[in-house]
């Protein structure tokens, strides 16, 4: 899995473990500082004492994270070789090594590697343990505790797990509080803050209970103060901001800017690749995101990332291009070694086949695939076993248009839904569902009022308690177009309308979303 998608499934632990299965989009990975752009000035290379002292990578160290950046995690091994064997227990290189090693897992989320990284990672902690006090000591200890944490709920040790992220958490404070000028701490401590400040209230008294209290506002103040100064993991900041801006503020265009500007200077850094696919895949630039995808930088020395294909079969899926979109999907299947988005994939099989005319034996063969066990701890794995145990027929023409408009291809899914025709026989979801795909295919071609008109249409079919997310999903989107009109009352109405409705396939995502939006509304 992706670098950036296989942390959301260790965070998505991370929710379950307080009380949550999941907060959707870039909270998936906010508990995780491990990759950053080095500046471009470097430290002379005779200097690294002076470096350590001021809370700097050395020069090796940093010429390895380069690397580590760039999913190029072997050549990153071998330039932190001799530094290793020459300072074993430097934080620097501990912090880098250890980086590696959760990037090999979290990309690869094979299990045969999970019990020799959980002994490097609890062995770098026994070293830093004895090693003198000082900024970065401290904050590579914090670092790597909260990498073990995340590894082992991803993994299923949901106690170790949790009590590791807590430790994290606590030991980020104290770096902060102990060294408050040191920026990495306060990127870490900031998205650290966010996600926990971020869950619903309802989880609050659970927070406490455990000791963990947040506010989301202080983590983006923190975060902020980290992407606005000059540090090692600067541009890491900047990531991270951008993508919380964009995917639960609704300012998608800081994040698509700061995607193309990287990927520009560095064509050959695949996370940055990585990046830019995935911030146009949600912002439903689905040429941009296959294009991307496409010029994506490969050869020997990068890490696999099977999820890559999963996401181009998604964007396939929603060209209409169903053979390539299937071919996609079994490659990532094949090649994966991971738990999650197992079952999103068949489903997505299924969608291929069907709508692509495949025989029957095929169809039903994909459908039955995704029963089968694993988990459904994120959404997307959700969303594909309530749709086998609903065991209601999709239809067709709303699925098309739905696929269509997730890929940005508007005026086609338009044109789709103009042969829809509402029946007797024509199912509730499906009579709810209708408006709503219009409603978005008229909101991603920018004419607002027509889109207001059928999210207000697809609340008004599905009355208050339809258990789909079309509903509560339309609410969101009016208070966004609300608040983006200045209109705060009517904006606050819409997102208490949407934490209103009861379960639905997307609520806890939904719920998030519409309860930060008013907290930034006081």
């Amino acid at each position: 899995m992706a670098l950036l998608a296989g942390i959301s499934v260790c965070a998505a632990f991370f929710r379950r473990w307080v009380g949550v299965r999941r907060l959707g989009g870039v909270a998936g990975w906010l508990l995780v500082s491990g990759f950053a752009m080095p500046p471009q000035a470097s430290t002379p290379a005779e200097q690294p004492s002076t470096a350590a002292a001021a809370g700097e990578l050395t020069p090796a160290s940093r010429r390895a994270y380069a690397e580590v950046l760039k999913l190029r995690l072997g050549p990153a091994r071998e330039l932190l070789r001799s530094e290793l064997a020459g300072a074993p227990k430097a934080a620097s290189p501990l912090l880098v090594a250890n980086c590696i090693d959760f990037a090999e897992l979290i990309l690869s989320q094979d299990p045969s590697r999970f019990d020799a990284s959980e002994e490097a990672q609890e062995a770098r902690l026994e070293v830093l343990d004895k090693q003198p006090a000082s900024a970065l000591r401290d904050y590579a200890r914090a670092e790597i505790t909260l990498h073990l944490g995340l590894s082992q709920l991803l993994f299923k040790h949901v106690v170790m797990g949790g009590y590791h992220l807590r430790s994290g958490y606590r030991q980020m404070q104290d770096v902060v509080k102990h060294y408050p000028s040191f920026l990495p701490a306060r990127k870490t401590l900031g998205i650290s803050q966010f996600a926990v400040g971020s869950l619903p209230e309802g989880y609050h008294w659970l927070l406490s209970l455990l000791g963990l209290t947040a506010d989301s506002n202080e983590g983006l103040r923190n975060l902020a103060l980290a992407a606005t100064q000059a540090h090692d993991f600067q541009t890491e900041s900047q990531i991270y901001l951008s993508l919380i801006r964009e995917g639960y503020y609704k300012k998608p265009e800081e994040a698509l800017r700061l995607a193309e500007r990287l990927h520009a200077q560095q064509p050959d850094n695949l996370l940055f690749s990585y990046l830019l696919i995935s911030i146009n895949k949600r912002q439903h630039h689905g040429e941009a995101a296959l294009a991307a995808y496409r010029a994506r930088p490969t050869g020997p020395g990068y890490q696999p990332v099977p999820y890559l294909r999963h996401m181009a079969a998604d964007l396939l899926l929603y060209q209409g291009d169903y053979a390539a979109s299937e071919r996609e999907n079994l490659t990532f299947l094949r090649e994966y070694k991971g738990v999650h988005y197992r079952k999103d994939a068949a489903f997505k099989l299924y969608l291929a086949a069907w709508l692509g005319g495949a025989p029957p034996a095929a169809v039903a063969r994909y459908r039955a695939q995704i029963n089968e066990p694993g988990p459904t701890d994120v959404e997307e794995d959700n969303y594909a076993q309530h749709y086998y145990h609903e065991a209601q027929a999709l239809n067709p023409i709303l699925t098309r248009a739905r696929l269509q408009t997730d890929g940005g291809y508007n005026q086609q899914a338009l044109a789709t839904l103009r042969s829809f025709r509402v029946t007797p026989a024509t199912l509730w979801r499906d009579r709810i569902e209708e408006p709503y795909r219009r409603a978005r295919a008229f909101q991603g071609l920018g004419r607002l009022d027509s889109a207001w008109f059928y999210f207000e249409r697809t609340q008004t079919v599905a009355g208050p308690k339809a258990p789909y997310y079309f509903a509560p999903q339309a609410a969101l989107q009016q208070g966004y177009m609300a608040k983006d009109a200045g209109k705060k009352a009517q904006a606050r109405f819409y997102f208490e309308k949407a934490l209103r409705y009861p379960w639905h396939e997307y609520k806890n995502s939904t719920d998030a979303k519409a309860t930060l939006a008013l907290r930034e509304l006081k």
